[in-house]
């Protein structure tokens, strides 16, 4: 597992729900990949969490990924929660069915393929990466609904 893959990504939302776009910047030695799309009537996490899919969809190999967020739920769940989730059969800790479980899941099979070395940074804060990938989510929604 030698090939080395940068992902930045970021969701938005407007409204929350609302209309939502997701987007990715993916970046493998020399080469960049901008990567986007919308979504109507979702929720900013589950752009979120879709940005991180989006770009593990895009690998056709195992490879060591780094993925930088500016969401606290999409690595905490990733690093933190998943494991017990699965444990309890898609169900919290406090036994509530796992909210946005479908994309989980679907982050749960991609994941198993690689390595991943997660990366949180704080959105807005002048992140060169962040930013593409924050206006790459925008221009999601635009196209959406233009």
């Amino acid at each position: 597992m030698e090939k080395n893959v940068d992902l930045f990504t970021d969701g938005a939302c407007r409204g929350n729900p609302g209309n939502g776009g997701w987007g990715v910047l993916l970046r493998y030695g020399g080469h960049e990949k901008e990567l986007y799309g919308g979504e109507r009537e979702t929720t900013n996490n589950r752009m979120e969490l879709t940005a991180v899919i989006m770009g593990l969809k895009q690998l056709k190999r195992p490879c060591q990924v780094r993925i930088t967020t500016d969401s606290r739920y999409v690595m905490q769940g990733a690093t933190e929660w998943l494991e017990g989730w699965k444990r309890r059969n898609w169900r919290t800790a406090a036994k509530k069915p796992v909210l946005n479980q479908d994309l989980w899941r679907e982050f749960d099979c991609l994941a198993a393929e690689h390595e991943i070395d997660w990366r949180w940074v704080r959105g807005h804060s002048g992140h060169p990466e962040n930013e593409k990938a924050d206006r790459l989510a925008n221009r999601g929604i635009d196209e959406m609904t233009a």
